[in-house]
């Protein structure tokens, strides 16, 4: 496995990781449900060259100039949070959906709850666009990375919330 930092991002410090299979890590560098700092693992590898291209892509998504991520990813996970993490890639750049259109979208109406679940499991942050999914109020709800920061991926999208 391979790893990188991104510093200079507007939701702060992030730690990207991958292997030959795709990228498995995007993860803020402190969580909302921690203030201890997510470190690689030791077998890791500090290796900027082997993630030239996600970083290309997040720092161009940052700056305003991409919309869509192409790359390979390669997300450990149960067969549901899989689907969950793939109905998240369909919800456009600068829109929002639901805890339950996630639900209907993963042929589950009634798993709302378990689609909460499978975005806080989410392990590709910003890359899988978890912060794009809403309370079905409207309201902006729950985010490792902190509402805080979801707020700051949407407006950057230029959804106002």
């Amino acid at each position: 496995m391979f790893y990188s930092h991104m510093n200079d991002t507007p939701v702060g410090h992030l730690l990207i990781a991958g292997d030959d299979n795709g990228l498995r890590h995007v993860s803020f560098a402190k969580t909302h449900f921690s203030s201890r700092e997510i470190a690689p693992d030791e077998s890791w590898e500090l290796n900027e060259r082997r993630l030239k291209e996600p970083l290309r892509q997040l720092k161009a998504y940052f700056a305003g100039k991409l919309k869509a991520f192409d790359l390979p990813l390669a997300a450990d996970g149960t067969d549901f949070q899989k689907r969950v993490w793939d109905a998240l890639c369909q919800i456009p750049y600068g829109k929002t959906a639901s805890y339950g259109e996630i639900a209907q979208a993963v042929g589950n109406p009634a798993a709302s709850r378990a689609v909460g679940l499978a975005n806080g499991q989410n392990p590709l942050a910003i890359i899988v666009p978890c912060h794009r999914v809403i309370g079905k109020n409207g309201k902006l709800v729950g985010y490792g990375g902190g509402v805080e920061h979801k707020q700051t991926l949407l407006k950057l999208e230029g959804v106002n919330g």
